[in-house]
């Protein structure tokens, strides 16, 4: 099932949620759907990205969805971070803003609750070197990748049980 905003639906079995850049990002979350729906198509996807018409989007509205969503993938199934290098600059905003706080809070959800991650990161994607780092420091088991297929056969994984799923 794919689930995407504003429609709030019941979800049974695991469920992967789609973290990362929409604002300035390529549309990477159609290429994982895809990918989600050639190689695992019975697993859950949540993706934030929607496109709205003028005047319908509510800030408010969109992040309780994501929040909701997050929440249940924490709970079971696994959030997919993919952090997609910056596609268009949008001025006024720094890039993946939202991104990297929600990484940051998952990291620490991670090492209290034990929520199952998997990072993804674009070549070129500013900060990456230290985001690496900081995994690698504190969160070891947490696999970090360089493409966006492989996280998303790590996502399956680590939905259906598979706990040692590190990158190598």
């Amino acid at each position: 099932m794919l689930l995407i905003p504003p429609r709030y639906e019941s979800v049974t079995g695991p469920l992967v949620f789609l973290a990362g850049p929409i604002q300035g990002a390529p549309d990477w979350q159609a290429e994982a759907i895809a990918w989600f729906s050639a190689q695992a198509p019975q697993l859950n996807i949540a993706s934030p990205r929607r496109e709205y018409a003028p005047g319908e989007f509510d800030h408010a509205a969109q992040m309780d969805w994501e929040s909701h969503y997050l929440r249940r993938a924490a709970q079971c199934g696994v959030i997919l971070f993919w952090l997609a290098r910056e596609s268009l600059e949008i001025s006024g905003r720094s890039y993946a803003q939202t991104t990297r706080f929600e990484l940051a809070e998952w990291k620490v959800r991670h090492e209290n609750d034990g929520t199952q991650l998997v990072v993804g990161i674009e070549d070129g994607f500013s900060g990456a070197r230290y985001i690496r780092r900081r995994y690698a420091q504190d969160c070891p088991s947490v696999p970090v990748v360089t493409s966006l297929a492989e996280a998303c056969q790590l996502a399956v994984k680590l939905s259906y049980g598979e706990q040692d799923v590190r990158a190598q």
